[in-house]
């Protein structure tokens, strides 16, 4: 399969360093200095395009690929609130295809489907409240993270207590159906997620520590290989048959 990459910084290199490690071809590179590369040969050329920028590239670089019906598997958030009709729309009006997650860990995808698995539980025991932590890097710029906030809205899409998240604050007041998320930069951490349910009595923790971004990379070139030979808008439910529950 030939693989373009959209952005080359720690996360590309390390896609790059496992497509190639599974006899993929990195067909095209595409950084901040050669934007005008989206309309190569070499581009056009991509089965799927892997794409990690910023949030405020990403709706742009979605824009560029389609324009050649190239495939996306995007991690970056951040747009979709602005721009989540329209590329919703493309997907399934215009034949555009993106693969797009939060986070791409093999990990994650499972401690996804045990979190909500556990707040579907704890509609029966009201006397515990839940409450989320997450730990980056601090390069991270975004709080809480895109992981943190998919996992808090599949909380609250199970447990009917809560009704909305919240950026945890110091000694800031929350009201009872709102699910708090505290954000903690330190060091080079890849991603800590912690979720908590506390009652009086004792506390249920379940947690995700990832040792490096290998997981992320590996998840996103299996996204990669799945989306060469799918459409529309993908999501890992679609990559994992255990996630549709």
């Amino acid at each position: 399969m030939k693989i373009a990459l959209i952005g080359y910084g720690k996360m590309g290199r390390m896609i790059e360093q496992v497509a190639r490690q599974r006899g993929h071809e990195i067909a095209c590179i595409i950084d901040i200095d050669n934007r005008d590369d989206f309309d190569s040969e070499a581009f056009k050329s991509a089965d799927v395009a892997i794409e990690f920028t910023a949030p405020q590239a990403a709706y742009a670089n979605y824009l560029r690929a389609f324009a050649h019906h190239v495939k996306v598997v995007s991690g970056s958030t951040g747009w979709m609130a602005e721009h989540g009709d329209e590329v919703r729309r493309m997907c399934t009006d215009e034949g555009q295809t993106l693969f797009w997650a939060s986070n791409f860990s093999v990990g994650v995808a499972i401690f996804s489907a045990v979190n909500r698995y556990l707040a579907r539980l704890m509609n029966q025991f009201p006397q515990y409240d839940p409450h989320m932590e997450e730990t980056h890097h601090i390069h991270k710029l975004d709080a809480p993270s895109g992981t943190a906030i998919t996992l808090a809205e599949d909380i609250i899409h199970e447990l009917a207590r809560k009704e909305v998240w919240a950026k945890g604050e110091a000694n800031a007041p929350y009201a009872a159906d709102t699910l708090r998320i505290d954000s903690l930069r330190r060091g080079e951490v890849p991603g800590i997620h912690t979720i908590r349910y506390d009652s009086e009595a004792d506390c249920i923790t379940i947690s995700h520590d990832a040792h490096s971004r290998k997981g992320f990379a590996l998840g996103a070139v299996l996204a990669a290989e799945y989306t060469a030979t799918h459409t529309g808008l993908l999501t890992m439910s679609d990559l994992f048959s255990f996630q549709k529950d």
